[in-house]
């Protein structure tokens, strides 16, 4: 005989041709970024393959291999496999693959040969390995896979292969499909056919004739069919049956130059069995091996597309919508900040916070972006101005074709927003915001209450206002309405060289109880018992836009100050928000350098009451006060009032803030104040003359 004869005759299979889903990947990304981070431990996946299919041993991994239990879909055939991952492309390029197959292998040996688990569990016979790296800013993951078996034991084809009706009769078709189609999905992997003494056969799980012994007493190999699922579409066996043939002889020596018969189902829900295939094979003698099978070495790793043993690559970034692909690229800075920096940072609280800014001019834009860069979604732009020509240069979301357009500032924010990120959920309100010392007319009331309705809901729909406004007056309203309503509130406001950071205090069912046991030496102030932007004042708001020239209307202020000042806004918001206290997370009267107490701090460190920034010396302090009880927005008598008479209270205002002293009892506080100057100076007076 020749050796290309002698070749030709050894036993060979038909490789598996994988398939990973972008779905896999896709979920991956997610587990990565939310649970494994740093983390490099192997995890437990499935993979399936169907019989029978038209392009071959066909194998896919998809979305579902992370399922704690496998699909068990009857075309599908599941196998258990290992995800390893490596964080870096180095640590990928230096895994010696053949040691690891090695590793892999001999650990499915012990764990399902050994024990003789497979008779039991066919199913386990089968495994694979996925070896990755991914590169989760563009989306390139780098991937090996095998498919583990033994080198050893080499067998021979005795003869050609035959189709299944060749050896059996229609009587005995019949009993083999019916059969097949009863197993169990996990037996249909491996079994065995008996043929009967009166020409029958009989379908069995391989533990009906097989023990953990050994024991071959039952089996009568002449009239054995050792059968598999067979997803090869050619004269070769899939390569599943050569773990197979290897379990068979470790299960027992004697099986080592037998000659068996082989069946390999290859079923199809069109055409039944017919397509199944017999294979004569002679098992070698495996007593002459001075080693266990399982250290005679591994094979299994897929060659790639070109037929070279190489990685693969799939670009996910061609696959995935602009929108998710834009979506996963953009918290990318916040999901690292998980891995290492904050592990206990809630990437999902910011997420599904809803932000209305009011006011979306220089400030508005500048905490919109960093809104954005916090992963920060629902966004709500409230505004009655257009982009003017001035505006470009300092507000960042707009640009020249929007002033050109005279677009308003709400739809061009929406607009220009979406193009930074597609997925955020944002929209415009154009509503002129009603204001204390404006009167309103007769022609413009009816419009004047249209808007103070449509921001009720506008704050009643949101978690955070962001008061954003040119003006003190401005603020007055949303400040009111958001403390009837237990609204957080950041206030934003500039001066020439300066600015001005802020958190209300938002009252809570106990604030009363809070404040009582809350001694005036404390360090801190509780979050519920924070001043608003009105607790210091002494007066009413009023029209502070009345004769004023041009430059005292505007906002003229240093360039860098909004910057700083929107950006601070949005770190003070996030650092509330993380903290285990929320919307009462206290705020410490002192800020030194080394910190303050860990009940006090967020993980993002201390949460200040205010921040005042001075550019002229570069220096910014942490003021911290209680809310004042005769505050002309946040104290309980004004929402009282506002309660009882709603529209018209406000109406009042606007006509005359000597209305709000009038409630809130400063009319009767000045005077107080008046008569003890007067009194101050008559005492001063008569020690004169004497």
């Amino acid at each position: 005989m020749s050796k290309n004869e002698e070749k030709a005759r050894v036993l060979q299979f038909a490789p598996f041709k994988s398939f990973i889903h972008p779905s896999f990947w896709h979920n991956f990304t997610e587990i990565k970024w939310k649970i494994d981070k740093l983390s490099e431990n192997t995890k437990e996946i499935y993979g399936r393959f169907s019989c029978g299919s038209d392009v071959g041993p066909f194998f896919e991994v998809d979305g579902t291999a992370f399922n704690k239990e496998p699909g068990t879909e009857l075309q599908y055939f599941i196998a258990k496999g290992t995800l390893m991952n490596k964080n870096t492309i180095d640590d990928f390029q230096k895994i010696e693959k053949s040691a690891l197959l090695c590793q892999v292998g001999e650990a499915l040996w012990a764990k399902n040969i050994s024990t003789k688990l497979w008779v039991s569990d066919p199913s386990c016979l089968l495994s694979f390995i996925i070896l990755s790296f991914a590169n989760l800013k563009t989306f390139h993951y780098h991937y090996w896979i095998a498919f583990p078996t033994t080198c050893q034991p080499t067998s021979t084809l005795k003869e050609e292969s035959r189709c299944v009706s060749e050896e059996f009769n229609e009587n005995q078709l019949n009993t083999l499909s019916h059969s097949y189609k009863q197993l169990q999905q996990s037996h249909k992997t491996f079994f065995l056919v008996l043929k009967q003494s009166d020409d029958s056969i009989n379908v069995e799980t391989l533990d009906k004739v097989f023990d953990t012994s050994g024991d071959m007493s039952k089996v009568d190999i002449l009239k054995t069919y050792f059968a598999f699922t067979d997803s090869s579409k050619n004269e070769h066996p899939s390569w599943s049956l050569r773990i197979f043939l290897a379990a068979l002889l470790d299960y027992n020596p004697k099986f080592g130059e037998a000659e068996i018969k082989v069946l390999g189902v290859r079923y199809q829900k069109a055409t039944g069995i017919s397509r199944s295939r017999i294979f004569n094979v002679l098992l070698p003698n495996i007593t002459s091996y001075k080693k266990s099978i399982s250290q005679l070495g591994w094979v299994g790793w897929e060659k790639d597309d070109k037929g070279h043993f190489a990685p693969r690559v799939s670009d996910m970034s061609a696959s995935m919508s602009p929108s998710r692909l834009a979506a996963e690229s953009a918290d990318l800075n916040i999901k690292l900040m998980q891995w290492r920096l904050l592990p206990e940072l809630n990437i999902d609280v910011m997420q599904q916070t809803k932000c209305l800014l009011i006011g979306a001019g220089t400030l508005g834009c500048h905490v919109a972006r960093n809104l954005l860069a916090w992963g920060f979604r629902h966004i709500t732009f409230v505004d009655e101005a257009k982009v003017s020509y001035s505006n470009p240069t300092r507000q960042v979301l707009y640009n020249h074709s929007d002033s050109c357009n005279k677009l308003y500032k709400v739809e061009a924010a929406v607009a220009n927003l979406k193009s930074i990120h597609p997925g955020v959920e944002t929209k415009g309100l154009k509503i002129h915001i009603p204001m204390p010392g404006h009167p309103v007319g007769e022609i413009l009331k009816d419009e004047t209450i249209s808007n103070i309705h449509t921001l009720i809901e506008a704050i009643r729909e949101c978690d955070v206002i962001f008061l954003l406004l040119d003006s003190r007056e401005a603020r007055w309203l949303p400040t009111l309405i958001a403390a009837d309503l237990g609204k957080i509130v950041i206030n934003a406001a500039l001066g020439f060289d300066s600015y001005l950071v802020m958190r209300h205090g938002i009252a809570t069912l106990d604030s009363k109880d809070t404040a009582e046991g809350t001694s005036v030496h404390s360090a801190y102030v509780p979050g519920d018992q924070l001043g608003c932007y009105f607790c210091n004042d002494v007066t009413a708001p009023g029209n502070s836009q009345k004769d004023r020239t041009l430059d005292q209307q505007c906002t003229v202020t240093r360039p860098g100050a909004s910057a700083i000042a929107g950006a601070l806004a949005v770190e003070l918001l996030v650092s509330m928000l993380q903290h285990q206290l929320g919307v009462r997370a206290p705020a410490p009267y002192n800020i030194t350098d080394g910190g303050t107490d860990s009940h006090v701090d967020s993980i993002l460190g201390p949460v200040p009451h205010s921040i005042r920034g001075f550019l002229h010396s570069y220096q910014t302090v942490q003021p911290t006060y209680r809310k004042f009880n005769q505050c002309t927005a946040c104290s309980d008598v004004v929402i009282d009032k506002y309660r009882v008479e709603g529209i018209q209270f406000l109406l009042d205002v606007f006509d005359s803030p000597r209305h709000l002293e009038s409630v809130t009892g400063l009319s009767e506080l000045q005077v107080t104040a008046q008569m003890s100057e007067v009194l101050t100076l008559s005492d001063d007076d008569q020690d004169s003359m004497e």
